[in-house]
């Protein structure tokens, strides 16, 4: 029943992309409704090139989600690990992606501020109660990380949303309104005259809460234990769908909304993403969870994200949505056949694999795919928007951008040596009868691959809708790309 319903989203959300024109208006398939008319709240939404692309993105991955995790919530008979209903596990799911889909929607803030902090539930739950079974300590061992990891995830994200709401409420007393598109109308026609300390106290307000959910050095530190103590599936729907929130975030709300404010914190958020960047890949190296291996690789691809977001140019910005995209899909591949992997031996830890490839080359050969498009290899999906990232983010912030570079070096260290030592060398006698995958995983993974190869040599699709929602956002901010400083021959 969940995979039919996850089915029946997508073909609305592909209805939904069909119908949406790139060159008309910049929010379409609008809806309004009174809610808390009291307030002045409004179930208002509508759709750009942006939100209608990661609506997509999710719609499209959700299925996958579900068919991954088939045998994810079947009952234990465990004392610690008695309550896995899988009727509630499959329903949580559902729950995450009606509350991300429609966050990618709303434009009123105070509704999407409701489904920003909503999706924590459904979420903490996933974590909590439908932990992995791959536990080198036990089962009681487990329990007890699962339930520190879900807090810490909930406890992070909250103390998040709190502070926008404080920003919230402090955008409401100086607009009247929670409607984006008045507010933002507003600003640009000088009807609504914000003070700069008051602007830049909002922005930080919305900030904080979006670099936290994004995640963004040094408020990062959830991730890792979310996505080791979450199964395969789960661990994808946080960080290829959740985290997404947070990035699409600042795009639509903190530039939009706080245009001055970003171009005054933008200095500081380039070098924060430059941390990430450089931090998370470092510590992927070092993992001998495979797991945590790739929260940390997430980590210093949000880092690329937020980088080409705060670059203020076409380029950066429209490689930044490309990657929120691409990273969905390259990530869901990598973390669905790593957790195939794992379901097959039990165990997390790099060491306890070896050999791989000669008992099941299918798996291998998939794994392998899926690692080169996290390394962002020509030809594969990730590059695209890796490359638009840094030739708009060197276009203005070259040092930046040659230091960023430093990722792309080190994602090729931690992919590859991941590979060698699971994959490839003797055959570790605990993986000699693994069997390679089977039809339902194959049928997860394949259409995961094609897509990454079809986007990767044939990107215009994407960037047919997302490049005018980008000329947008460029105008909010009152931004041009940089001329060249060398102009060209006669």
């Amino acid at each position: 029943m969940a995979l039919t319903f996850s089915l029946a989203t997508l073909v609305l959300a592909a209805i939904a992309l069909v119908r949406f024109e790139p060159g008309g208006d910049r929010y379409q398939l609008t809806e309004s409704h009174a809610w808390i008319s009291d307030f002045g709240v409004r179930y208002e939404l509508g759709v750009d090139g942006i939100g209608v692309s990661l609506m997509a993105l999710t719609a499209l991955l959700i299925p996958f989600v579900i068919a991954a995790g088939w045998h994810d919530a079947d009952p234990l008979e465990t004392k610690s690990s008695r309550w896995r209903p899988t009727q509630g596990f499959f329903a949580l799911i559902l729950m995450v992606e009606a509350m991300v889909i429609l966050s990618f929607e709303a434009t009123d803030v105070f509704l999407f501020y409701i489904l920003f902090e909503a999706m924590l539930i459904p979420v903490y739950f996933l974590i909590g109660g439908f932990g992995d079974r791959a536990h080198a300590g036990g089962d009681e061992a487990g329990a007890t990380q699962r339930s520190y990891a879900a807090v810490k995830f909930l406890l992070y994200n909250l103390a998040g949303g709190l502070i926008m709401l404080a920003a919230v409420i402090g955008l409401f007393v100086q607009a009247g309104t929670f409607s984006l598109t008045e507010i933002a109308a507003a600003r640009a026609d000088g009807t609504l005259d914000m003070s700069t300390g008051m602007e830049r106290w909002l922005f930080l307000g919305f900030f904080f809460a979006f670099a936290i959910k994004a995640p963004l050095w040094p408020v990062h530190t959830w991730l890792p234990n979310a996505m080791g103590e979450a199964t395969a599936p789960v661990a994808v729907l946080i960080t290829a769908v959740v985290d997404k929130v947070g990035t699409f975030a600042m795009l639509r709300f903190c530039l939009q909304l706080f245009p001055e404010a970003s171009k005054w914190a933008t200095p500081v958020v380039l070098v924060l993403a430059l941390i990430s960047i450089v931090y998370g890949a470092l510590l992927a190296v070092g993992q001998r969870d495979i797991k945590r291996l790739i929260a940390y690789a997430s980590i210093s691809h949000f880092g690329f994200i937020i980088m080409g977001i705060f670059a203020m140019t076409s380029q950066g910005q429209s490689g930044a949505t490309l990657y929120m995209i691409n990273h969905g899909i390259s990530t869901a591949a990598l973390l669905l056949v790593a957790g195939f992997l794992i379901s097959r031996r039990g165990s997390r830890l790099i060491s306890d694999y070896g050999g791989v490839q000669k008992v099941a080359p299918v798996l291998a050969g998939t794994f392998l795919i899926g690692g080169l498009a996290t390394l962002s290899l020509p030809g594969l999906a990730p590059f695209v928007s890796e490359f638009l990232v840094l030739v708009g983010t060197f276009s203005r912030y070259p040092v930046i951008g040659i230091i960023a570079t430093i990722g792309i070096v080190l994602a090729a260290l931690y992919v590859l040596v991941l590979y060698q030592r699971t994959m490839t060398g003797p055959v570790n006698e605990s993986v000699r009868h693994m069997p390679d995958l089977k039809l339902r995983e194959l049928a997860v993974v394949t259409p995961l691959i094609a897509l990454l190869l079809f986007l990767g040599v044939y990107p215009k699709p994407l960037t047919d809708i997302v490049n005018p929602a980008v000329e947008h956002t460029m105008s909010d901010v009152h931004k041009s790309d940089p001329k060249p400083e060398v102009e060209a021959a006669p």
